[in-house]
C-alpha cells in the first residue's frame, strides 16, 4: 500500500487561500517571453497572458506561475528591469480582476521577486534555491511568503547523484531557514531538466520520495521537459501523455504540487490519481 508523505499547510493573504494536504494542486503556466521552449511568444502581450492564466485557473488550476524570462538552454539573461516590465503588469490585471487566484512568480532574482509580490503575488518559485541570488531568502523572510527552492547547479560533477542532488536541496533549505524563513513556507522542487543527463532526470523521478522525506511538500515540474520527449520520440506539442505518466508517478511518491502546460487534459490525471490515494490515506487514519 502506498505510504507517501503528505504536508498539510495553508497559506493565506488577503482575499488568497491556498491549502496543501486534501489534494494535489496543479499550478498552470504563463510564460510572458518571447523565447521559452514550449510556449514562448504565445502569451507575450499582457492582455493575452492575463486571458491565459484565467482559461488556466478555469480549467482547474489553483494556481498561477508567471515567468518574465526563459530558463530553456541556451537562453538570454534579460535585465531586472524588462523581466519587471514583462511580469509586474500581467502580475496586477490577475490580480485586480481575479485577487483569490494565487500566483507565484518564477524567478530567482530577488529584484523581480520584489516587485511582482508588491504587485500581487505570493510565491516565489526560484530555480535556483536562493543559491543565484543571496537577497532572496532574506526577501522571503521579509514577505513572510511561500518560497519554492528548486534544485539546480552550475555543472554536472556529481559523485552519487541522488545524494548529491539531495545534499543541494538541502543547502538551500538551510540558506532559507539561516535567513529566518518559517519552515512551513518552503516547498521543493527536484530540477528535474536542469543540471541533469536523461538518465539523471530518470532517476530523480525514481527518488522523489527521497526528496518529499526530506520534511517539506514537493512540487513536480515535468510538463512538456525533454526527457519526455527523448523518451517518446515526439514534438513538444505532443506530450500530454508523457506529462502525464510523469505526473501520476510523482503524486504517488508524494508530490503534492505538478506545474503543467495543459491544466484541463493532466487533471484528469491528477483527480484519478488522487482518488485512489486521498482515499487510501484516509482508510489508514
Amino acid at each position: 500500500m502506498l505510504q507517501p508523505r503528505i504536508y498539510k499547510r495553508t497559506y493565506q493573504k488577503g482575499e488568497m487561500t491556498l491549502t496543501l494536504g486534501e489534494r494535489t494542486l496543479i499550478m498552470g503556466i504563463v510564460n510572458v517571453t518571447p523565447d521559452s521552449f514550449s510556449d514562448g511568444g504565445q502569451f507575450y502581450e499582457v492582455e493575452r497572458a492575463v486571458t491565459h492564466a484565467l482559461e488556466l485557473y478555469e480549467q482547474g488550476a489553483d494556481m498561477i506561475d508567471i515567468g518574465g524570462e526563459s530558463t530553456r538552454p541556451g537562453h538570454t539573461v534579460i535585465s531586472d528591469e524588462e523581466e519587471i516590465a514583462r511580469v509586474v503588469p500581467v502580475i496586477k490585471a490577475i490580480s485586480e480582476r481575479a485577487p483569490h487566484i494565487p500566483i507565484s512568480i518564477d524567478t530567482y532574482k530577488s529584484g523581480v521577486a520584489r516587485a511582482a509580490l508588491e504587485a500581487g503575488a505570493h510565491i516565489i518559485n526560484d530555480i535556483w534555491g536562493c543559491k543565484a541570488d543571496p537577497h532572496m531568502a532574506e526577501l522571503a523572510k521579509e514577505m513572510d511568503c511561500p518560497i519554492i527552492l528548486m534544485h539546480n547547479r552550475d555543472n554536472t560533477d556529481y559523485g552519487d547523484f541522488v545524494s548529491d542532488a539531495l545534499q543541494d536541496v538541502q543547502e538551500s533549505i538551510d540558506l532559507v531557514l539561516t535567513a529566518g524563513v518559517d519552515k512551513n513556507n518552503i516547498i521543493l522542487d527536484p530540477g528535474i531538466g536542469f543540471a541533469k543527463s536523461y538518465e539523471q532526470n530518470l532517476l530523480m523521478m525514481a527518488s522523489l520520495g527521497d526528496l518529499a522525506n526530506l520534511g517539506y511538500p514537493v512540487l513536480l515540474a515535468t510538463s512538456r521537459k525533454r526527457f519526455i520527449r527523448n523518451t517518446l520520440n515526439l514534438p513538444v506539442d505532443d506530450l500530454v501523455e508523457g506529462t502525464a505518466a510523469t505526473v501520476a508517478f510523482g503524486i504517488a511518491q508524494g508530490s503534492q504540487m505538478v506545474r503543467v502546460h495543459d491544466v484541463a487534459k493532466i487533471k484528469r490525471t491528477v483527480d484519478m490519481c488522487d482518488a485512489m490515494l486521498y482515499q487510501t490515506l484516509k482508510e489508514m487514519k
